[in-house]
């Protein structure tokens, strides 16, 4: 009863104060169901529309496009090309020497020798043993990694301003004057050896590695692993990597990037002192560089091709076609397209495979940056049971954007991503230094960056979309999937992508006759130029 009686009174007040205001009350019939009259609740009358004190609301003016730093190149006394972008705000430098040629310039029947050979650099360098160039290396509260792509191999070192002589003393060491010890080299090939071993293990690594093995060709200059094969890595000794690293490591082919809170002058004096010595073999000594043959024609590749990974709860499904080289004209503006399809958190392909059906982690896309004509491919790890449907909405995905293209939303919002990704990327010193980097592997100039992104940021809708019917077209792709062949192989079935061929996780084609209960398959699987920091 006492609350009851309360809530009569707040009722009351609540009528009051609307009587104050102007407005009307309406009283509310007694409940039936309770020994006491409802108290009466009052309702306001629709008011007449209010005016928007704060006025229309502003429009934003049009986004202007980044421009990244200028960039200062000149060449030092050995013969060393140096890009420098003085960035004085933090006391940080960093340094990244980039060696032109990677994996690509490997011997055809020695895979993965530039990779190793980059691996022994630290491994004893200069007055240091390898222990003591980690050790010199954590004292200077630096960072030095190594590292081979396609088509270079990086060392870089970030340091603070006021250690950046003695860091660069090592750096230079491991550079110009590395020991390549035989008791080194023995841990480091059996670490190499085994961490091959290990790459089965790891399928989204493994079919990248059969992505560019079915779409160049097993044996070419961009479709063998980065880092080798397991029976070439058994056969190269130290003296073939001595004399790789002679012909291969020379200042006439790389290009010092430096970042920084440092000067034209300090950098040439420190090189001048630290890399003086460093100079080209004669020119005889240089290596042979191989033919890039560029991807192989749709009717040179299989259709279908699938590694087994029996008892697998995922299977990696790509989609694989040629691409461009990083240096086309066409790249920029194909990148917006990528954004839109599988570049980005809301792109399709992850809307699609990841938040709609739930089928996958993620799944995306990408036009590879490569010197000479590389590929794209769509890819997405996907739950066994869903391989099939999943393959069947990539597929459609692809289709449809080479159809119509990008929607004037996505375009519009690949490039605002465009805007925030290079800002992102030339905000910190690393960050900076990173992409020149990139740049100066893939035979870009340095003002590159800002003549991309005024290309993408000028696009029209019209001009992508034209783009899209000729570069995403899955029509001419190649299907590959890292599976266990029994739980898969009926659900490709129903795709009509013909009879799958068979690889092994080594990126050669498997004996097609062989039947998992006769001769199971190694699971698949290997990381991309593994990276080794300090």
């Amino acid at each position: 009863m006492r609350f009851a009686k309360k809530s009569a009174l707040l009722s009351l007040a609540a009528v009051t104060a609307l009587a104050a205001c102007g407005a009307e009350p309406q009283v509310q019939p007694a409940d039936p169901t309770t020994k006491e009259t409802t108290p009466p609740v009052a309702e306001t009358k629709p008011a007449a529309s209010a005016v928007d004190l704060l006025g229309p609301k502003p429009e934003l003016p049009p986004s202007r496009p980044f421009t990244p730093p200028a960039v200062e190149t000149f060449t030092t006394k050995n013969g060393l090309s140096v890009w420098l972008v003085e960035k004085h705000g933090l006391p940080l430098v960093s340094a990244v020497l980039v060696v032109r040629g990677g994996s690509s310039a490997d011997p055809a029947n020695q895979p993965g020798l530039m990779h190793i050979t980059t691996d022994m650099l630290d491994e004893g360098a200069g007055k240091r043993s390898a222990v003591e160039v980690s050790s010199g290396i954590n004292d200077l509260g630096a960072t030095l990694a190594l590292g081979t792509s396609a088509d270079a191999s990086v060392v870089s070192l970030t340091v603070l301003k006021n250690n950046f002589n003695a860091a660069f003393g090592i750096f230079s060491d491991v550079v110009a004057r590395p020991h390549f010890d035989a008791k080194e080299w023995k841990r480091v090939s059996e670490l190499w050896q085994n961490n091959l071993k290990k790459r089965s293990d790891e399928p989204m690594s493994v079919s990248r590695v059969i992505n560019a093995a079915v779409l160049f060709g097993p044996d070419t200059p961009y479709g063998h692993p980065a880092d080798g094969s397991l029976e070439a890595a058994a056969k190269l000794d130290l003296p073939t990597v001595k004399r790789f690293y002679t012909e291969s490591f020379r200042p006439d082919r790389a290009v010092l990037v430096v970042a920084g809170d440092i000067s034209r002058k300090e950098v040439t004096d420190i090189v001048d002192a630290q890399l003086g010595a460093w100079k080209a073999p004669p020119a005889k000594a240089a290596p042979k560089q191989a033919d890039f043959p560029g991807p192989r024609a749709a009717s040179a590749r299989p259709k279908l091709v699938l590694v087994d990974r029996p008892g697998a709860p995922q299977s990696v499904i790509a989609v694989v076609r040629d691409g461009v080289a990083a240096n086309d004209p066409t790249l920029p503006r194909l990148e917006l397209i990528n954004t839109a399809l599988g570049g980005s958190f809301t792109s399709r392909l992850n809307m699609n495979l990841r938040e709609e059906h739930h089928w996958a982690y993620g799944a995306g896309s990408t036009f590879q940056e490569s010197r000479n004509k590389g590929g794209f491919w769509a890819i997405a790890s996907v739950e066994t049971p869903a391989t099939g449907v999943a393959l069947k909405e990539m597929l459609s995905e692809l289709t449809k954007m080479a159809a119509s293209g990008p929607t004037a939303e996505e375009l519009e919002k690949a490039k605002a991503q465009d805007r925030a990704d290079l800002m992102q990327t030339y905000e910190t010193v690393s960050g900076t230094a990173r992409r020149l980097a990139t740049l100066a592997r893939l035979g870009l100039s340095p003002s590159h960056d800002s003549e991309a992104t005024r290309a993408r940021q000028s696009a029209t809708l019209t001009e992508v979309t034209a783009l899209a019917k000729t570069h995403v077209d899955p029509a001419s792709a190649t299907v590959i999937v890292v599976g266990p062949r029994d739980a898969v192989g009926p659900q490709l079935a129903t795709l009509s992508l013909g009879e799958p061929e068979l690889w092994d996780p080594e990126g050669k084609p498997a004996n097609a006759a062989a039947k998992p209960a006769d001769k199971p398959a190694a699971k698949a699987a290997d990381k991309p130029a593994p990276k080794k920091g300090k």
